[in-house]
């Protein structure tokens, strides 16, 4: 019998039982996953770098429905990750960027994309494989300059949804 049921047994003649189990933490959430570098939005507020709410616990969890194009991936409580003005720090790079996935639950993968100004620069098929728990793309970003905003797109194969991940560079 885990605690939380032997506490809410103990307890239940009290009639505190029910404040019991709404107080006690659950398990945490399932994870995927996101960029750990350079640096996504996910990953400088997991770090501290950014001040953030609750995406700080779950970097991994910007989950929803493919073919959207904002940084949080329709999840209102990570809404915050849309904000440009948040102060999020760019990372230098060239125009030849490796980006680090740090991925917590493998999915089925179809395709990995990477947006710039709205306009797809890269896309890789891995065909429905299953992913290992980092993977990395190199990425050729053309002749953008100067601060860019990229959005990369890890679409799962046997699902709707994909999972989004926002990464502020300062190119050039």
């Amino acid at each position: 019998m885990n605690v939380k049921r032997k506490l809410a047994t103990a307890l239940a003649g009290v009639g505190i039982a029910p404040l019991i189990m709404v107080v006690m933490p659950s398990a945490t959430a399932s994870a995927h996953g996101y960029i750990s570098s350079p640096a996504s939005r996910q990953a400088q507020c997991a770090r501290g770098t950014v001040s953030c709410g609750d995406i700080k616990y779950e970097p991994q969890s910007v989950e929803g429905p493919k073919g959207l194009r904002s940084c949080h991936g329709g999840v209102g409580r990570f809404a915050e990750l849309n904000d440009d003005s948040k102060g999020w720090k760019a990372s230098s790079v060239g125009r030849q960027v490796q980006f680090n996935w740090t991925l917590t639950v493998r999915h089925r993968t179809s395709t990995w994309e990477y947006y710039l100004a709205g306009n797809k620069v890269a896309s890789f098929n891995d065909g429905g494989t299953i992913p290992g728990s980092s993977v990395s793309h190199s990425v050729n970003l053309g002749n953008a300059s100067g601060r860019q905003k990229l959005l990369a797109v890890w679409n799962i194969a046997d699902t709707g949804n994909a999972f989004y991940s926002c990464v502020d560079l300062q190119i050039g």
